[in-house]
């Protein structure tokens, strides 16, 4: 498959259940709050506080279960820490846009 020149292509490595905890913890965000970023569904724990079970398999060293590159890659642009890159509100049609002053590449939603 080739690349057409304008497009981008991210590394998107499975994390390890030790390395999604890592980057939910650097964000501040608690199970459920990361959870609901990305869309997966939320349960009433047994002492009634929010839990998201398939994020909880996602962090687990026992369970075979992995979070998919790409979702990885988007929660570390959700929550700033892609290492190469950064999510950019695009600006109306005729706007004039200002260029990153860190000398990285934004990636802006469409």
């Amino acid at each position: 498959m080739s690349h057409r020149p304008d497009t981008l292509a991210l590394n998107m490595p499975i994390p390890s259940g030790d390395q999604l905890k890592a980057a939910r913890t650097a964000a501040g965000l608690s199970q459920a709050q990361a959870a609901e970023l990305l869309g997966y569904p939320l349960q009433t724990g047994s002492r009634g506080g929010l839990q998201s079970r398939t994020w909880q398999a996602l962090e687990s060293t026992s369970d075979e279960r992995s979070m998919q590159g790409p979702v990885f890659a988007m929660f570390l642009l959700l929550t700033g820490q892609h290492p190469e890159f950064r999510l950019e509100r695009k600006l109306p049609a005729g706007s004039v846009k200002d260029t990153a002053t860190d000398g990285e590449e934004a990636i802006s939603p469409e």
